[in-house]
Order: structure tokens, then C-alpha cells, then sequence
């Protein structure tokens, strides 16, 4: 499992004050509001920010760090991604999971029978869709809703499905 999330990544400060402009990789941006640090990745691992100031601004998070202000403390900070650690992430509710920890499941039918590996979560807006890489080549899209996704098991690296008809053609 990961251990640590990606949740932004800074395209460059505002202002002269240090703040920088995060571009959001989270579902929700507002999740900011309620994160006390980040973690910047940078050439030499993993460097500590605590965050002093959250705005918006557009698709945009507007952070302001802790002793860092002036905007010379930031520049070198552009193009750098922010990452949490799983034990600071905000906390999921029943049936929800991280899409770091479902990318590369087995994803396997009712009957226990192999169907592929989900590769990627597609983010709708009604509901998240699975897109499932079969060996055959072939991608089916299984939408996340409780008639085709019956069990998540992170552990046991399995997510069982139900196809509806017309699903995998």
C-alpha cells in the first residue's frame, strides 16, 4: 500500500509574501482546509512544510507555509509535488477508498473468475468509473456503483465484480 499521497503540486508562488499556487490532485480541494503539514519531494527526499494559510483561487489552493515569507523562501518550490502520509490523510468514510490503493488490483468476476488488473479511477462526478485492462487487451469500464462493484478487499488485492450486460463486449 502507499504510504504516502500525492496531493498537489506547486506551478508557482503569488504574490511577493511566499505563497504558492498548488495545483490540486485530490478529489476534493477543500480536504486542504484540514491538513496542518505537507511534505515536498525534492532531490534530496522528503522535506517537512507546515501550512499557515489556505485560499482558493479558481482550480487553484493558495498555501502559505510557516516561516517562509518572502518569495525568494518558495521559488526554488515550483514544479515540486506535495505529498501526506497515510496516517494524516483525511479519513474515509464506509465503502470509499484511496485510488492510489485500488490502482493495480486483481479484479476478478462473482464466480472468482480472473478479469484484469484496474489501471485507473475515473473521476465523473456521479460516480467514480473503474477502467479494467483484461489480458486480452481490451479495457472494460465498470462504473463504481454497488450492482457491478459487490467487494473491495485491499488486503487480499482483489475487487469483485458484477458485469451488467453489454459490459464486456
Amino acid at each position: 500500500m502507499t504510504e504516502n499521497f500525492r496531493v498537489g503540486a506547486i506551478t508557482s508562488t503569488h504574490g511577493l509574501q511566499g505563497e504558492v499556487k498548488v495545483f490540486p490532485t485530490t478529489d476534493d480541494p477543500a480536504k486542504f482546509k484540514k491538513l496542518k503539514k505537507v511534505y515536498l519531494q525534492d532531490g534530496a527526499g522528503m522535506t517537512e512544510l507546515e501550512i499557515a494559510g489556505v485560499k482558493f483561487f479558481k482550480n487553484m489552493v493558495i498555501l502559505k507555509f510557516r516561516g517562509h515569507d518572502r518569495i525568494e523562501d518558495v521559488q526554488p518550490y515550483k514544479g515540486k509535488d506535495l505529498y501526506v502520509p497515510r496516517k494524516d490523510a483525511v479519513k474515509l468514510e464506509k465503502d470509499e477508498y484511496y485510488i492510489a490503493d485500488l490502482i493495480g488490483l486483481s479484479v476478478v468476476l462473482e464466480d472468482g473468475s480472473p478479469l484484469g488488473t484496474l489501471d485507473d479511477v475515473i473521476q465523473t462526478g456521479a460516480n467514480d468509473v473503474y477502467a479494467v485492462h483484461t489480458p486480452g487487451k481490451k479495457e472494460i469500464l465498470i462504473p463504481a456503483i454497488h450492482q457491478c462493484v459487490r467487494k473491495v478487499d485491499i488486503a487480499a488485492g482483489i475487487v469483485q465484480v458484477h458485469l451488467l450486460e453489454g459490459m464486456d463486449e
